[in-house]
């Protein structure tokens, strides 16, 4: 089962390093916003896209596999349709804890998949929203 309690998500957002698969050079995209205020609030956010250099001043990476650090997190701005391609990259990696796909995002297929191969998952939810939600101050 997907994460759904709020004990589970604020452990999850304790977590530091997030790969975020479709972020986004456009300001106006929620693939921009959302990495952004991660950052912001000392996250170390990896840029995955393989058409951009750059995001945010850092480098961004073609594919979850050509990322020499390692990943707590893979934070998926792709359409659902692309979620399994994620999951199996995700889970060829020895380091990824959470897969977390954003609002409007699921597959229930993968997910299963991931879980069963103990890796935590978050469907259809805001990492932002959720950040603001459960740590963030009232004034945000």
């Amino acid at each position: 089962m997907p994460v759904e309690t709020d004990d589970a998500l604020r452990e999850i957002l304790d977590l530091d390093t997030i790969a975020v698969v479709g972020c986004s050079t456009s300001p106006a995209k929620a693939a921009h916003d959302v990495p952004k205020y991660l950052i912001e609030h000392g996250y170390d956010v990896i840029p995955v896209n393989p058409f951009a250099d750059e995001i945010f001043g850092r480098e961004s990476h073609d594919s979850l596999s050509a990322v020499d650090q390692e990943i707590d997190i893979v934070d998926v701005f792709r359409p659902s349709e692309e979620v399994s391609g994620i999951v199996d990259a995700a889970l060829e990696r020895s380091d990824v804890e959470v897969i977390w796909t954003q609002l409007g995002i699921r597959d229930d297929t993968a997910a299963e998949r991931a879980e069963q191969a103990g890796t935590r998952v978050v469907q259809d939810r805001c990492m932002k929203v959720e950040h603001q939600r459960l740590l963030g101050s009232p004034s945000e």
